[in-house]
């Protein structure tokens, strides 16, 4: 069985979600092949190179490709899909833009968020929320998934596999990029991050967000995320949504304050390491994923929380 990798990149570093579904795609047995399609990424193919488990990388490296559009990214899946058993790209925004065309066109069932291998056939993944994990068998000839990354571990590097440099290039011109803004920060990324803490609707404004959650963020050199309803109130931007709609994420310690934990933000949080919650409704659903639970006023612990963090100098 040989699987062919959708590598994530920004066309200048190649993303740990990549790393991470690459373990999967090893567990499928057989060759992996990373495909890096961008422009000017020759850098990003040397680096998935060196990932253990690479047996190739191929590199399609062309204007079209430049920002991920799903229409020519997967038009060249499709080109290459003829030698391979398996197509695999981590569970990310592109990877949701991309595979499920490439499924569409190959005429198979995709298996999305993609958990655990049971075998070459049988798989896991989550539904409704994460709240159920299904197992799915795929008679399909090829397989086309997405990975959820938070369920593996990152690939080490160390390894030497070749380059293969790919002339196709796929450009319907069906669809182009007016404008792209990129939101620099000095914070680390949230999708990445091994401390995030991220505030709800129970801030009840964006003030608040910068007054009671960003002093900790940076004493705790943390990311900052939001709920849902935070986001759709206007207090925290999209980009912070954590949950089903959001972005999920499994950090070493996740603390969440003034979150009820609804169902959409515990599918994107709760395989955390160490969860804290904050809270003044002792019934919050949140409580049922925490490992520490604070039961109080937020406006009251969080700068208790950060007067105690300076005091071990943080």
């Amino acid at each position: 069985m040989t699987t062919l990798l959708l590598a994530e990149h920004d066309n200048t570093h190649l993303k740990e979600a990549t790393a991470k579904a690459l373990t999967a795609a090893k567990q499928l047995s057989g060759d992996v092949h990373l495909l890096v399609a961008g422009s000017q990424c020759r850098s990003v193919a040397e680096d998935a190179a060196k990932l253990d488990g690479v047996a190739k990388v191929l590199l399609a490296d062309a204007l079209p490709y430049e920002h991920f559009l799903p229409e020519s990214v997967a038009g060249l899946l499709i080109s290459l899909a003829g030698g391979y058993d398996a197509l695999v790209a981590p569970s990310t925004a592109n990877g949701r833009n991309i595979m499920p065309r490439v499924a569409a066109l190959l005429d198979v069932m995709q298996i999305s968020d993609m958990m655990k291998v049971i075998g070459p056939d049988t798989f896991e993944r989550p539904i409704f929320a994460g709240n159920v994990i299904e197992t799915v068998r795929s008679h399909d000839a090829k397989k086309v998934f997405t990975v959820r990354t938070t369920a593996f571990p990152a690939a080490g590097s160390g390894a030497t596999a070749p380059i293969e440099a790919i002339e196709t290039i796929v450009d319907p011109g069906t669809s182009s990029i007016l404008s792209e803004e990129l939101i620099k920060s000095d914070r680390p990324e949230l999708a990445t991050a091994k401390i995030v803490i991220s505030g709800g609707r129970g801030l009840q404004s964006k003030e608040n967000f910068a007054k009671y959650i960003e002093p900790i963020a940076d004493q705790l050199r943390a990311a900052m995320g939001a709920s849902r309803a935070a986001v759709d109130a206007g207090y925290a931007p999209n980009d912070w949504q954590v949950g089903q709609t959001g972005k999920i994420i499994a950090p070493e310690l996740y603390i969440a304050a003034g979150i009820s934990g609804a169902i959409q933000h515990l599918a994107g949080m709760k395989d955390s390491k160490v969860i804290v919650a904050i809270n003044k409704d002792a019934d919050a659903p949140i409580f049922g994923v925490a490992d520490y639970g604070i039961v109080g006023d937020l406006y009251e612990i969080l700068p208790e929380l950060s007067s105690e963090l300076k005091k071990i100098g943080h």
